[in-house]
């Protein structure tokens, strides 16, 4: 038999959910190898979520399965308010799993999703939201310029293309620092990010006033919640690697894939001396570098490599 009443029966109210859900998707397996500043850069780049985000929004951090310190780590952020949903999952579901829990979760009108090594700069969270409302039939913006695959963003090319009251124009709208420090966040060298930049071009599409350039990605994108509930469940039989899915299915459904002109945000990747702020670093790690000509052989590399990526897969791919 109950011993007196529900005291949820007397509350009139409930708290409502910010219009804008910020999705963050971590998975850090350990604190070594290539994970060994992990926790570092997800504490910079949620910091520099929180303090240069210029719209009220709601946190939602997902964790894939990460090691213990980064769960506690999480744990500590959402008892101290910076984080309002906090998923934990056991295992790792890859990002299409995650991707179905988070994009189906959330509970604002308005999802931002971001990988856990992106750095904010201010006025990300508006001026995504401008091109997102100012354009029609916006599939998803990433707040920051880069080149992506033509092919993947050929429906917002025709779109404007086929509008009397948008220009469209063509060439160099990413100025090369711009361009060259997102590519050197992915690894290539100064010989194949400045190839990639004369053998490519920018599509400025200029519309109600508004520029910005074609293209978008998956990594981070600002989108509208019912949008996004067109293309779940996502199906993907890999961690990572098949991501790009979305992009390609955006594109063939016709949405538009914007980014504004200007970057707003930034891929650390897997270490702070990424950061301009921290030139001292990068300059030390160079130095190590000259220092190692044997590890920096061809050979050499591929072998430890692939030997490392061997032995990361038969400890944390399954």
């Amino acid at each position: 038999m109950r011993v007196g009443q529900n005291p949820a029966k007397f509350v009139k109210t409930v708290a409502q959910p910010e219009r804008i859900t910020v999705a963050v998707l971590n998975y850090i397996p350990f604190l070594s190898g290539f994970y060994a500043e992990m926790l570092d850069v997800l504490d910079t780049s949620l910091s520099s979520l929180r303090e240069s985000a210029d719209l009220p929004f709601d946190l939602l951090v997902f964790d894939n399965g990460s090691c213990e310190e980064a769960r506690q780590y999480l744990l500590k952020e959402q008892e101290a308010g910076n984080i309002q949903y906090l998923l934990l999952s056991d295992k790792n579901l890859g990002k299409g799993g995650a991707w179905n829990m988070i994009l189906s979760g959330a509970p604002g009108e308005i999802i931002v999703y971001a990988d856990n090594d992106v750095l904010y700069y201010p006025g990300w969270l508006s001026q995504s939201l401008q091109l997102l409302e100012t354009f029609p039939n916006v599939g998803m913006v990433t707040a920051r310029p880069f080149r992506t695959r033509p092919e993947i963003y050929s429906q917002t090319v025709a779109w404007g293309e086929g509008q009397d009251d948008v220009e469209v124009t063509r060439g160099d709208f990413i100025p090369y620092a711009t361009f060259q420090e997102f590519d050197l966040s992915l690894g290539q060298s100064e010989e194949e990010i400045r190839q990639h930049y004369e053998t490519s071009e920018d599509v400025r599409l200029i519309f109600k006033g508004v520029e910005a350039l074609a293209g978008a990605s998956h990594w981070q994108f600002m989108a509208y919640k019912s949008l996004l509930q067109d293309f779940l469940p996502f199906s993907m039989d890999r961690p990572m690697g098949q991501v790009k899915q979305l992009d390609e299915r955006m594109n063939q459904e016709g949405y538009l894939r914007l980014m504004p002109t200007q970057p707003y945000v930034m891929n650390i990747s897997n270490t702070l001396r990424n950061l301009p702020e921290v030139g001292k670093a990068q300059d030390a790690s160079k130095t190590a570098e000259k220092k190692r000509p044997m590890l920096d052989l061809p050979p050499v590399k591929r072998a430890l490599l692939f030997l490392y990526n061997k032995i990361f897969h038969w400890y944390y791919d399954r």
